[in-house]
């Protein structure tokens, strides 16, 4: 590979890892409120229930005062009751007794439905105070890997300018130059791979003796239609796995076989014309076999 070509890339990616830290730095920030937003809402559930409980409480205590008046109320009556000497004054007496016999077992099972909800409230509140301490548990241990990332991450960011000084300074002045340019208007990719018979970057196609150049890595090339400098990546088996590609880079020259798949033996294999369908005799196949071309 051409030296500056693998300069221009080793280039292209610290600026993608650089690029990628400092992203992750700036966004440090909203991760953590957004972690400590998770404690906030668990919390506000547990402040919630706490306050219902609150009331219930404050609601239950009046109850229990309004059963103590209507009680008291109901012991007068029934004192008065042993002074009264007409039975007139006795039905009123008695007509206020049973109203408050009934307004005691009103309040009373309101008092139980208030005991049940207490029960319900305390039961939740429990669960809620459970939940919020797990939540905080794990936003800390969250919040603590963060931390760490962005800590990586800030020393990457400041190792740029030593690592980059490290590669650039056997860049010629106008290559640094054009790879700048093209960085800060190509949204940070100066560089990009060339495969498939296409700029992997703009997803345009390449022109076949173009890419041929371009997978041989020895010219620094720039794409026709984004101007990035491409190259070829190294390919494990040493080859485009494209079939599309290999035609476009070979042309003429690769051999593409039969096209409906059949034997390519010409002894024994049946040929057929295209648009008919019917069987070509011997004569007539030697023209196109592509075994005999």
């Amino acid at each position: 590979m051409l030296p500056d070509l693998e300069r221009l890339i080793r280039l292209q990616q610290l600026e993608t890892d650089v690029a990628a830290a400092r992203q992750a730095v700036e966004a440090f920030p909203a991760q953590r409120d957004a972690l400590e937003a998770r404690v906030a809402r668990h919390a506000a559930r547990l402040d919630a229930a706490e306050r219902r409980l609150a009331e219930h409480k404050i609601t239950r205590r009046a109850l229990e005062k309004s059963v103590a008046e209507v009680q008291a109320r109901l012991a007068r009556s029934r004192d008065h009751s042993l002074a009264v000497k007409t039975n007139k004054e006795l039905w009123a007496i008695q007509a206020e007794i049973e109203n408050a016999n009934a307004e005691v077992g009103r309040l009373e099972d309101r008092i139980l439905e208030a005991m049940i909800e207490t029960d319900e409230l305390t039961s939740s509140i429990a669960a809620a105070r459970q939940a919020v301490e797990a939540e905080r548990a794990a936003v800390g241990e969250e919040q603590r890997r963060l931390e760490r990332e962005r800590d990586r991450c800030q020393t990457r960011v400041e190792r740029h300018a030593e690592d980059r000084a490290a590669i650039v300074s056997g860049l010629p002045p106008h290559l640094l130059e054009t790879f700048d340019n093209l960085i800060r208007g190509r949204n940070g990719v100066a560089v990009g791979e060339a495969r498939d018979g296409r700029c992997r970057s703009c997803q345009v196609r390449l022109r076949p003796q173009l890419y041929i150049d371009v997978r041989q890595n020895q010219r620094l090339i720039q794409c026709e239609s984004c101007r990035r400098f491409l190259y070829f990546p190294a390919d494990p088996q040493g080859f485009d796995t494209n079939a599309e590609s290999r035609d476009d880079a070979a042309g003429d020259d690769w051999d593409h076989g039969d096209p409906q798949g059949f034997d390519t033996n010409a002894e024994s294999r049946k040929v057929s014309c295209y648009n008919c369908m019917k069987t070509l005799k011997p004569a007539g196949i030697s023209r196109f076999d592509p075994a005999v071309l």
